[in-house]
């Protein structure tokens, strides 16, 4: 007999925006998960992917199972993804999900629609490795910045009144078509947006640099003077300059959302929505998909014609990005994140120190569970032995198996499962 839920051990992506060490709450949830993993003080941990992507497929940690990989494990059993999940996503995950840990910024992106991303990967497929959308959730567990979506033509208007140097970058005539543009015609806003958004990421590299210096250098002089910098978005715009200095995508700063998540909060990422996550630690789960077309805010390769023809220019107020967790109806434990797409939804559980057994639901969905706080100790028919969970444990349970947590942590549990609710 072959168990169907199982520990895992997870990949780590050791990307350069992370934090570093400890700092890290994705070294933090593996040194916990696991005490013999040796963290490197002076390197920055990123990202922990959870699910069966080929770049950073989990470990099976049970003895009992042949297969090494989920991947394969779920290649082999494909009825445990449940049969609607099976049906509709040809046997595979559909989704891959992440504790990120951000100390500088990433880059500004946006991820394609199925209908792009299949265009993109027929043509450059060194960039564009497949032909999948890749929505995606963060979720806060510290609290977490990122830039996200249009800001209101208001605010983008009075930082051109107030940054001359962007306003030169963009040029007087599309500036004035944005000022004249009225919200009775929302098509004429959304058209007029494009053209001074576009003409900012398509401006010559001279040219954006020394206005991104000139501007720098006043906004350091004001701040020492201890003037007020806000109308230029001061603060924000000397964190970006020195962590990528000469970047078009400082600028940026005047045209998105800064978007600042409490612990539990949310924000959704459709298709063609500009983004930037800028620091702190979420849980994330998207598509599984490798799909983002970059314009700024990195060293890799940038495709600012793609981003500005896709980008969806409806401007919105920050308080509209933050996506709202419903509890749910039949546990009050329970949080979920259901976003308007098939791929992936997201469960906080919250279980209050008073509960000592605490039943961990089955649904018609393989799911991947996360201790975050907290210890138990699970049974299942479908384990067949018992496991113990702890803070970065992270456990794979097949559609229609529920665990029995025996809860032996004074201060109650806090858990995120990740599954697909069709």
């Amino acid at each position: 007999y072959s168990p169907v839920v199982f520990p895992l051990s997870c990949a780590v992506q050791n990307y350069s925006w992370g934090k570093v060490g400890l700092e890290s709450e994705v070294a933090k949830l593996l040194t916990s998960g696991d005490p013999l993993v040796q963290i490197q003080p002076d390197r920055p941990y990123a990202e922990l992917w959870m699910g069966a992507h080929p770049r950073g497929d989990a470990i099976i940690r049970d003895n009992r199972i042949p297969q090494k990989t989920l991947g394969q494990w779920i290649a082999d059993n494909p009825a445990c993804l449940g049969t609607k999940v099976k049906d509709t996503f040809q046997g595979h995950l559909p989704f891959l999900f992440k504790v990120l840990s951000v100390d500088t910024a990433l880059s500004v992106q946006a991820h394609p629609n199925k209908e792009l991303a299949a265009k993109l990967h027929a043509q450059f497929p060194e960039h564009y490795p497949d032909a999948n959308h890749k929505p995606e959730m963060a979720i806060a567990l510290t609290p977490f910045e990122g830039l996200c979506g249009f800001r209101p033509v208001k605010e983008i208007v009075s930082f051109l009144q107030n940054v001359p140097e962007l306003r030169a970058l963009i040029g007087e005539v599309a500036v004035e078509q944005l000022e004249r543009s009225g919200s009775d015609d929302p098509r004429g806003v959304s058209a007029a947006l494009r053209v001074c958004f576009t003409r900012l990421m398509k401006s010559e590299k001279k040219f954006f640099v020394d206005q991104l210096n000139m501007l720098v250098k006043r906004i350091s002089q004001e701040a020492e003077e201890g003037k007020d910098t806000s109308g230029s978005n001061g603060e924000l715009l000397l964190r970006l300059h020195s962590q990528y200095p000469g970047d078009i995508g400082c600028f940026t700063i005047y045209f998105l959302n800064l978007v600042k998540l409490e612990p539990g909060e949310a924000m959704f990422l459709g298709a063609n929505e500009p983004h930037a996550y800028l620091r702190g630690d979420c849980v994330e789960c998207m598509a599984c998909s490798d799909n983002t077309v970059r314009a700024g805010l990195t060293p890799k390769f940038i495709d600012v014609l793609t981003l500005c023809e896709m980008l969806n220019y409806t401007p919105a107020p920050s308080s509209s990005k933050i996506f709202p967790a419903v509890q749910s109806q039949l546990d009050p434990n329970v949080y979920v994140y259901d976003p308007p797409v098939p791929d992936f939804a997201i469960m906080r559980i919250e279980i209050p120190a008073s509960i000592k057994l605490y039943l961990v639901s089955a649904v018609d969905s393989a799911s991947i569970l996360l201790v975050i706080q907290g210890t138990a100790v699970g049974t299942s028919t479908a384990a067949a032995s018992e496991m113990s969970l702890c803070r970065g444990s992270v456990l794979f349970i097949s559609a229609n198996e529920s665990i029995s947590l025996h809860l032996s942590s004074p201060d109650g549990m806090l858990l995120f499962r990740a599954c697909c609710l069709l």
